[in-house]
């Protein structure tokens, strides 16, 4: 195992779009009991790397798992490392096997497997958030990110009953999958119209 770890952002359009922040409230709350303390303290260090640097960034093990409180210990064993297997496990991080780690910028929702292990009042805590977010203004930011999400996917040759069910298995609300996917349908079919070309479906 390497003493050094090249670590590089993971990009993905869609989890960049409607994912949330390690840093963010969402992440603490909900993230924080399936992935533990230390992995997600992981993320949160590597995101404001990221924020440094947009290219990929040179990780001393050791110094990294002294500088979260770790403890200075490198190899297979380090604190690091093993963090970095357990977000692998949760595709949140993708290793080439040669001291190179892919880590995503951006946590998805709380997939639906995995929100069944929370307890009683963190899934009903959940559910709220779900419900306010549709309503507050800050989340009325998650319906434009559903739309962006639903127009690339339909751009790119999905039809509209995957392009929903692809928002469903993102996270998002069943009320924002339906209004995204047909508000982006609208618009790709206008345009086509617009450009002369025929629309499918």
């Amino acid at each position: 195992m390497p003493t050094t770890l090249t670590i590089q952002p993971w990009p993905d359009p869609v989890i960049d779009t409607v994912g949330h922040d390690p840093r963010s409230i969402y992440a603490e709350t909900f993230w924080l009991p399936t992935l533990g303390p230390t992995a997600l303290l992981l993320l949160r260090h590597l995101a404001a790397r990221f924020d440094e640097r947009s290219g990929p960034i040179e990780l001393p093990v050791a110094e990294a798992s002294q500088a979260l409180g770790l403890g200075e210990r490198a190899g297979s064993s380090s604190p690091i490392v093993r963090s970095l297997v357990r977000l692998e496990s949760f595709d949140l991080a993708c290793s080439d096997g040669r001291g190179t780690v892919a880590v995503r910028r951006s946590l998805p929702p709380l997939p639906t497997r995995h929100l069944r292990r929370l307890s009683g009042p963190l899934r009903t805590a959940h559910a709220q958030w779900t419900e306010i977010s549709l309503a507050e203004a800050p989340h009325a930011d998650a319906r434009r990110r559903a739309r962006r999400v639903a127009l690339a996917l339909l751009e790119q040759g999905d039809d509209l009953d995957h392009v929903e069910r692809v928002l469903f298995a993102t996270g998002y609300h069943p009320t924002v999958c339906h209004d995204a996917s047909r508000w982006a349908w609208q618009r790709h079919r206008d345009a086509a119209d617009a450009a002369g070309l025929t629309t499918a479906g």
